[in-house]
């Protein structure tokens, strides 16, 4: 059986915690040579007239997964305190 590589590839499944119309109808993950980002796509329809006139499309957001960083012990605070 060979090896799935997962890189440059994703999934995109239906929001199950969506709350309103501004939470995304759609989110996942993609993986872009190594680097991961979230997916997070609504479903929208062209306005009359323009490009997509009434047709049903796909907006989508990517934006890159960040890890915070732990916070260090050296954070700048003086360890000499007085209590």
């Amino acid at each position: 059986m060979a090896q799935y590589d997962n890189t440059n590839s994703g999934i995109l499944a239906r929001n199950e915690n969506r709350k309103t119309d501004k939470h995304p109808e759609f989110t996942g993950t993609l993986n872009v040579d190594g680097r991961e980002y979230w997916l997070s796509a609504w479903v929208n329809t062209g306005k009359p007239g323009g490009k997509m006139d009434g047709k049903r499309y796909f907006s989508i957001k990517v934006s890159p997964k960040e890890t915070k960083a732990r916070p260090s012990l050296d954070d700048g605070y003086d360890d000499d305190l007085p209590f």
